[in-house]
């Protein structure tokens, strides 16, 4: 695969990082951090395109903060000014991550996502009577540097690009060489891409036929388990060798028994939430139905909070659940 070049004149382009301005103020258009960004912001696009061009950015100024759902993390947020960076630079390069995605890969990509990741996976629960589900050990703390960078250098070939994947890499480690912050959306593309030769592995060396990935959570299905335990071990030995890492406990069960993935339990003809996700979704409908009756939050914050929880139960079938949190049927 020929490698990108030229691509820094891309990044830098006025209207490019106008663009990136607008994604990563998305949602939070009024935050302090974010108006006063917005209240120069010729001045603050022009200097990040100087940055840009010289190859010397600012990085590495993060705030942390923990979430508690859907287990406790700690987040690793870029100030806003280098989220802007992060989205000028994934607006051009994004293409070129995509040309090494398979199909069936599913987070940090357009036209992908949970829901489709889902869909794909019941598809194969319905064709195949056996399956295997795989994660990676602390996956973003594991991630390793050299391995990035090696991918990315067979990805792009302009010195200066690399030279601020690369800063953008070193400002963060949970271990020597080791980890990439969640919380920024560089971290989105290299831990998804660093996953990426991984796939082809399992679907050109190994020849499974069918496979789902969202992020590190992996599904096989096979109609043996024989097979399947054949592939963890050939999995495993990749990941060590190839990658440095190493996978949490698996689970190799029949299809119709229901597939764990992504906070839902899958079975061939329908869905069910994990019992988890019904507490998770049911503290935060319950959360959000107290702030708006308190004033907390608008109508408008509260309709932004309660439509993705909509979403999320959209797929289910489950009329006892649905009014017990007090939805409509």
């Amino acid at each position: 695969m020929k490698r990108a070049n030229n691509l820094l004149p891309l990044i830098a382009d006025i209207d490019n990082l106008r663009l990136a301005f607008w994604k990563a103020s998305k949602g939070k258009r009024y935050a302090d951090n974010v108006l006063t960004y917005q209240a120069c912001l010729d001045k603050n696009l022009l200097l990040l395109r100087t940055q840009i061009l010289s190859g010397e950015v600012s990085v590495g100024n993060y705030h942390y903060f923990k979430i508690y759902e859907p287990k406790e993390r700690q987040i690793c947020a870029a100030i806003f000014s280098e989220q802007v960076l992060h989205h000028a630079l994934m607006n051009i390069c994004h293409p070129y991550f995509e040309r090494v995605q398979i199909f069936d890969s599913y987070a940090s990509r357009v036209g992908k996502g949970t829901h489709k990741a889902i869909d794909r996976a019941q598809y194969y629960a319905q064709r195949y009577k056996c399956f295997l589900k795989l994660d990676v050990r602390k996956f973003f703390d594991s991630i390793t540097h050299e391995v990035v960078k090696k991918q990315l250098y067979n990805l792009f070939k302009e010195k200066k690009l690399l030279l601020i994947f690369n800063e953008i890499i070193d400002s963060y480690s949970t271990t020597a060489g080791r980890g990439v912050p969640i919380g920024n959306l560089t971290s989105q593309y290299f831990a998804n891409h660093y996953l990426a030769y991984l796939d082809h592995f399992i679907k050109e060396e190994i020849k499974c036929k069918g496979y789902v990935r969202y992020m590190d959570d992996m599904l096989l299905f096979h109609q043996d388990k024989a097979t399947l335990k054949i592939w963890q071990k050939s999995i495993t030995h990749y990941l060590q060798q190839n990658l440095g890492n190493q996978l949490k406990p698996t689970l190799l069960n029949y299809t119709n028994r229901g597939i764990p993935f992504l906070g839902y339990a899958i079975f061939p003809t329908y869905l069910r939430l994990l019992h988890k996700s019904k507490i998770r979704f049911i503290r935060k409908y319950k959360k959000a139905e107290q702030e708006l009756a308190e004033g907390k939050i608008s109508q408008k914050e509260y309709q932004e909070k309660i439509l993705p929880l909509l979403s999320f139960i959209d797929k289910i079938k489950h009329k006892k659940f649905r009014k017990s949190v007090i939805l409509p049927v």
